[in-house]
C-alpha cells in the first residue's frame, strides 16, 4: 500500500483541528482562543484542500484506493470549512451568554467537519459510511447540547430533538450497512470506482443492495418518506446547529447519494424520491406558520430538486453539486438572518415575529430577499435561478423531460410561500383596536430593533457575498468542478 502524505494533508488539518480545539479548551479553557483555535483550523482545512488539489490517489492498493482527490473533493471540503466558522461565527453570541459549554461545542463542531471531508475524499464504501457517521455522530449532541440559567426555564425540546435524530439516523445507517454488504456479496466490489450493476444469479441481491444504499443515505438529505425527522429536529435545535444541519449535514448526504449512482443504476427509486420529496416539502411548506419549520421544509424541497438531478445517474453528478452549493449557501444567508434578528439563545420564532422586520433592520431585511429569491429561483437570487436552471437543462438533456416539468411545477408551488415570507418583512402591523397617536413608536416598542453581533454580521456579509459573486459568475463554480 502506498500513502502520500502530503495528499492527506487537508484530512490531518481538519482532525488537527478537532484536537487542537480540544486541547485548547482543556489547558487554556478560555472562550476566545478555543473559538479562535476552530476557526484557524477550518481556515487552514480549506487553504490545505486547495493547495493539494486532485493530485494523485493514495491509501492504494493492487490499483484500487481508499482516498481520492477530485475537483468536487476540493470544492465540497472549502464549502465544509467555510460551513463550520460560519456556523461557529453564527454561535458566538449564544456561546458568550453561557448557552453552551465551548470547548465541548468547538470540538463536536471540528469532529463533524472532519466526517464532511472524509465524504467527499472517499474511494471505497466503507470510508464513505465512516465519513457520513462522523458528520451525524457530533451533530446528536450539539441538537441538545445547552446551559440552563439557576432560574431559567429547563426545556427538553433540544433533548427530545436530539433522541428523535439519533434514533432515526441509528435506522438509516443499519440500512445502508446492509446495503452495502449485499451489494458487496454480489459483485465483490467496496470501491466506487470497481462498483457494478449486478449480473447473473445475484443481481436481484445487487439491486437490493443498491436500493438499501439510496435509502439509507436519503436519510442525510430527508428525503420523503424519510423526512419526518427534520421538522422537529430543526425546531428543537439550537438555529446556528439547524443550520448546519440545513447545510453541511445535507451536503453529506447528497455526496453519499452521488457516489452511489455516479456508479450505479438507482434511477427508478432516486426519481420516485425527488418526485415525493419536492412535492411534499413544498406542499406542507404552504401551511408553515413558525420560521425554522418552514426554513425545514423549504430545505426538504430543495433536495427533492438535488435528487432530481442525481436520478439522471453520473451525467447529472456535477449539476446536483452545482444545486447544492448554491442551496447550501443561501440556507445558510436565510439562518444566520434569522439568527440576527432573534433574541441570543432563542428559537427561530412565529412568522408573525418578523412582520415589518425589513423596514426596521434593512439590511437584514435585504439579506432573507436575498436568501428567499434565490431559493424561489427569482432574481435578484441569480444563483438560485442558475442553479434551477442547471438542473432542468441537464434532465431534458438526458431525456428526462417529465421530471424537469416537475421540477418547473414544483418551483412555482414554492414561490406561494417564499413570496408570503418575503412580504410578511416589509407588511405594516396590523391597526389596534384603540387610537394610537405615533404608530411607529408602538412598534418600535412592541417590536425593538435588536443589536447584531459583528461575528453574525461578518458571517452573514461574507455568505451574501459568496451568493452575489457566483450569482453574477456562476461559470467559476463550473470550472471549479471541472
Amino acid at each position: 500500500m502506498t500513502i502520500d502524505q502530503v495528499t492527506l494533508l487537508p484530512l490531518y488539518a481538519a482532525s488537527g483541528t478537532a484536537l487542537l480545539v480540544l486541547l485548547a479548551d482543556l489547558l487554556i479553557a478560555r472562550r476566545a482562543v478555543t473559538s479562535g483555535a476552530l476557526a484557524l483550523g477550518g481556515l487552514a482545512t480549506a487553504v490545505c484542500a486547495i493547495v493539494v488539489g486532485t493530485r494523485p490517489p493514495t491509501f492504494c492498493a493492487a490499483g484500487e484506493c481508499s482516498w481520492v482527490p477530485s475537483p468536487v473533493a476540493v470544492v465540497t471540503a472549502v464549502l465544509f470549512a467555510g460551513l463550520t466558522v460560519g456556523v461557529l461565527l453564527l454561535s458566538v453570541p449564544a456561546l458568550r451568554e453561557g448557552a453552551a459549554p465551548p470547548g465541548e461545542f468547538c470540538f463536536l463542531l471540528a469532529a463533524s467537519m472532519t466526517g464532511g471531508l472524509v465524504i467527499g475524499y472517499s474511494g471505497d464504501l466503507i470510508s464513505l459510511i465512516v465519513g457520513l457517521e462522523t458528520l451525524t455522530l457530533p451533530l446528536y449532541v450539539l441538537v441538545g447540547l445547552r446551559r440552563f440559567a439557576p432560574r431559567e426555564r429547563v426545556s427538553t425540546a433540544g433533548a427530545s430533538a436530539s433522541i428523535t435524530f439519533f434514533l432515526i439516523s441509528v435506522v438509516s445507517t443499519a440500512i445502508a450497512l446492509l446495503g452495502a454488504a449485499l451489494n458487496y456479496a454480489a459483485t465483490g466490489a467496496l470501491h466506487l470506482d470497481r462498483l457494478v450493476d449486478g449480473s447473473g444469479p445475484a443481481a436481484a441481491v445487487a439491486q437490493v443492495g443498491v436500493a438499501l444504499l439510496v435509502i439509507g443515505f436519503a436519510f442525510k438529505v430527508a428525503a420523503v418518506p424519510l423526512h419526518a425527522w427534520a421538522p422537529p429536529t430543526y425546531e428543537g435545535a439550537p438555529l446556528p446547529v439547524a443550520a448546519y444541519l440545513s447545510t453541511a449535514s445535507k451536503l453529506g448526504g447528497v455526496l453519499a447519494l452521488a457516489a452511489i449512482v455516479a456508479h450505479l443504476d438507482a434511477g427508478a427509486i432516486t426519481a420516485a424520491l425527488a418526485v415525493l420529496t419536492m412535492t411534499v416539502g413544498n406542499l406542507v411548506a404552504l401551511r408553515q406558520t413558525r420560521m425554522v419549520r418552514l426554513l425545514a421544509w423549504s430545505s426538504i424541497a430543495q433536495a427533492g430538486y438535488v435528487l432530481a438531478a442525481l436520478a439522471i445517474g453520473g451525467q447529472g453528478v456535477e449539476a446536483a453539486i452545482v444545486y447544492a452549493v448554491f442551496f447550501m449557501i443561501l440556507e445558510f444567508i436565510a439562518f444566520a438572518a434569522v439568527v440576527a434578528l432573534r433574541p441570543v439563545a432563542s428559537d427561530g420564532g412565529d412568522l408573525r415575529a418578523y412582520r415589518g422586520a425589513g423596514r426596521r433592520s434593512p439590511w437584514l431585511g435585504a439579506a432573507l430577499v436575498l436568501a428567499f429569491a434565490g431559493l424561489a429561483g427569482l432574481p435578484p437570487g441569480l444563483a438560485g435561478l442558475f442553479a434551477k436552471v442547471t438542473i432542468v437543462d441537464a434532465l431534458i438533456d438526458d431525456g428526462w423531460g417529465w421530471l424537469a416539468g416537475v421540477v418547473a411545477l414544483n418551483a412555482v408551488i414554492g414561490l406561494a410561500y417564499y413570496v408570503r415570507v418575503t412580504a410578511n418583512l416589509y407588511a405594516t402591523p396590523p391597526r389596534p383596536g384603540i387610537q394610537v397617536v405615533d404608530p411607529g413608536l408602538l412598534e418600535a416598542a412592541t417590536h425593538p430593533r435588536l443589536p447584531v453581533a459583528r461575528p453574525v454580521a461578518a458571517a452573514l456579509i461574507v455568505a451574501a457575498a459568496a451568493a452575489v459573486v457566483l450569482g453574477f459568475a456562476p461559470q467559476l463554480l463550473f470550472d471549479a468542478l471541472s
